[in-house]
């Protein structure tokens, strides 16, 4: 399964494509940051984004799409942003007719490193071990984007295979 990651930003975006099938080793296809200038009008920074995001996902194309689910933080400012860049990144997805999936922070660090209150330094840490990289992926906003992705590939596989038979059910296509 090819997974493209997401950890949304306006100011930085992190993208990561990883491959791998629950309880195996992943590998690392490929990581990106896309920035747009804090100066730029909100519809241009979120346009450059959306044109970024579909062009990742037409380049690497993925068999699904993990977004970090935007939670409370303390600055509205910055949640404001970041939920308006999940919204593009999950757009993105849909767009391509992919199923999309959405973790919060703390399931992406339980299913990394054990703990779901896990620090920056562990997440990189156990992103470079599990992915057998020899130095970290930086920025951290890569790191965080291939952690998304590879919570989805032994996490969120499954749950979106259910959710999908499932709907087939209640349509009543069930095979």
């Amino acid at each position: 399964m090819r997974v493209l990651g997401v950890d949304p930003g306006l100011t930085r975006c992190g993208v990561g494509v990883v491959e791998g099938v629950p309880g195996r080793p992943c590998t690392l296809v490929a990581y990106h940051v896309m920035r747009t200038d804090p100066d730029d009008e909100l519809p241009r920074r979120l346009l450059l984004l959306d044109r970024a995001l579909t062009d990742l996902v037409a380049e690497h194309r993925p068999e699904s799409v993990a977004v970090e689910r935007v939670f409370s933080q303390h600055n509205v400012r910055t949640v404001m942003g970041t939920a308006q860049a999940s919204g593009i990144a999950v757009l993105a997805g849909a767009r391509a007719g992919l199923p999309v999936q959405t973790y919060t922070p703390s399931e992406v660090k339980a299913a990394i490193t054990g703990s779901g209150q896990a620090d920056k330094a562990q997440m990189t840490a156990m992103v470079t071990r599990l992915l057998r990289l020899a130095e970290p992926p930086k920025p951290a906003d890569a790191a965080d984007a291939l952690a998304l992705a590879i919570c989805h590939i032994w996490r969120g596989g499954t749950r979106s295979k259910l959710a999908a038979a499932a709907d087939r059910v209640r349509r009543g296509g069930a095979r």
